[in-house]
């Protein structure tokens, strides 16, 4: 009996393509800076991409210096190609005289990357040119560059919408290309309107007649990974995409749950080996880069993409992880992770405990399930606070609660008073005064903040560094109120969230009280002992 052995790694048998710092950046609210394209693309490589394409040269200042730096050594590629993107030349003008075309050339990049129109509608009035003369800006300006020594892919722009409306002129563009040198075409799903089935259809039929095609997917449908991956397997050798699906709209194909679809479940050899492990982290690094927060819920990267909530799915796990996991989490850099809510039976407690390496017995696990079920139909969430489960753990197992200082009391004023500019306006200030016990001191201390929760936290902080003077690295970086169904006006019961960071790792906790203050006391409490814990 012999095993297949997939095949090795080759940049070349398909083509992973990265367009975040062009397609990816139309994000309704992105907004990278020449240095933050520069990172971006060093992460995409750390990941292994083939081909990074690095913005359109010529078509504003910010590419242009991103293309210049790259060209001058600020941007060292270990596995991937810089492409620069720009259109076929104008109509009526050569390719050589085209001063778009020769921004291309000036971006010194191996690999260019021409869009071209290939329905005849976006040809007419958009354009507003004629279709031969389209077809002549496209041979010539792909002929032009590979006579200059480039390398050229083309995009067809709106194909699948072009070829169901004519499908013998969107033929005869990708056709065009061939023949003038492109090495590869990559169909485009514009629209985002196509559907796996036609779409594979539509590529097996052009991969049939010998010619190279790639697949570039917009997600209006929701399909965009899968409308990919569809391509592929239909005979298509490139695939461009981008980190986290980012795009305009509702945003482009994810190529990172491409790659590690390709990868982890069609034995695709798509990146450099040992690379796919680094996937949860360039994710992360690429949205703290573009100032969005990651989705927890995304799909191979998200922090939930393993979590575990109910009993049922923890009990078959703590028998075998693989029994509600679609893989092992680790191999793309992922963790699994067990949730403790309302919902949660002896094996979410007995696999929590054993995450955090604390021994329990049945009757533990037993008060704990209970006070977890009491306190969230109170109102705690547990499953966002797993900071202040650790502590609750903690205590049912010691008998104790872990306490680094003792709360005698605390005040909270805040004032209003006019500006003092002349204007009608008021600023407000708040002040926070905290007497508590630590390490045998009684110590007062009072601080300021632009709110009572963060003159609070101030306060508590400057009371205990001068006893843990670490907590001098302690943050306060999120901060969430909500007001619990089923009550009603000021005095409804407010559950707050509190997300704290001493520069390396962060985590959350959770108050709940009829008063807000008092429930972010609890919350801002549990933080500092957790963190004061973990040290």
């Amino acid at each position: 009996m012999t095993t297949e052995v997939p095949p090795a790694y080759d940049a070349e048998a398909l083509h992973v393509y990265d367009t975040t710092l062009r397609d990816g950046s139309q994000r309704e609210g992105l907004s990278l800076s020449v240095e933050d394209k520069l990172a971006v693309a060093a992460h995409l490589d750390d990941l292994g991409v083939g081909f990074i394409e690095g913005g359109w040269p010529g078509a504003n200042p910010k590419d242009a210096a991103f293309f210049r730096r790259a060209a001058d050594g600020e941007l060292r590629l270990r596995h991937a190609q810089l492409a620069a993107f720009g259109a076929t030349r104008k109509a009526g003008v050569k390719a050589a005289d085209d001063p778009q075309v020769q921004a291309l050339l000036d971006a010194r990049t191996p690999v260019v990357t021409l869009v071209a129109k290939s329905h005849t509608g976006h040809v007419e009035r958009a354009l507003r040119t004629t279709l031969d003369e389209n077809l002549a800006m496209i041979r010539d300006t792909v002929a032009f560059l590979r006579a200059e020594g480039r390398r050229v892919f083309l995009d067809a722009e709106h194909f699948f919408d072009g070829y169901a409306l004519d499908r013998d002129y969107a033929l005869a563009v990708v056709r065009t290309a061939y023949d003038a040198g492109a090495d590869v075409v990559a169909l485009c799903d514009t629209n985002g309107g196509m559907l796996p089935g036609r779409l594979a259809d539509i590529v097996a039929e052009l991969a049939a007649e010998g010619m190279r095609v790639g697949i570039h997917a917009h997600n209006d449908t929701s399909c965009a990974v899968a409308n990919s991956l569809a391509a592929i397997a239909a005979g298509a050798t490139h695939v461009q995409g981008t980190a986290n699906g980012y795009g305009e709209r509702a945003g482009n194909a994810d190529l990172f749950a491409v790659v590690a679809g390709l990868e982890v479940k069609l034995d695709r050899r798509v990146l450099p080996p040992g690379t796919l492990a680094d996937l949860v982290r360039v994710s992360h690094a690429i949205a703290e880069l573009a100032n969005i927060a990651p989705d927890p819920h995304q799909p191979w990267v998200g922090a939930s993409a393993f979590a575990h909530k109910a009993g049922l799915h923890a009990s078959a796990l703590k028998v075998d992880p693989d029994l509600y996991q679609h893989t092992d989490p680790a191999v793309v850099g992922n963790d699994m992770r067990v949730l403790v809510s309302e919902l949660a039976g002896r094996a979410s407690v007995e696999l929590k405990a054993r995450a955090l390496d604390i021994a329990v017995d049945r009757e533990t696990v037993g008060r704990v399930i209970d006070r977890v079920k009491e306190m969230e139909a109170a109102g705690y969430s547990f499953e966002a606070a797993e900071a202040s489960f650790e502590l609750l753990l903690r205590e049912e197992v010691d008998g104790v609660r872990p306490r680094f200082f003792e709360l005698e009391s605390y005040r909270v004023i805040t004032e209003s008073r006019p500006a003092g500019d002349g204007s009608e306006e008021m600023t407000h200030v708040s002040e926070a005064t905290v007497k508590l016990h630590a390490k045998g001191e009684r110590m007062v201390a009072t601080g300021e903040g632009n709110g009572p929760v963060n003159a609070l936290d101030r306060a508590l902080r400057q009371a205990l560094e001068r006893v843990h003077p670490h907590l001098a690295t302690f943050e306060l970086v999120d901060y969430k109120v909500r007001i619990l169904e089923g009550a009603h006006g000021t005095g409804a019961v407010t559950r707050v969230l509190v997300r704290t960071s001493d520069g390396r790792t962060e985590w959350d906790t959770v108050g709940v009280d009829e008063n807000v203050i008092a429930a972010s006391w609890q919350a801002l409490d549990d933080a500092y002992t957790f963190g004061l814990l973990r040290r």
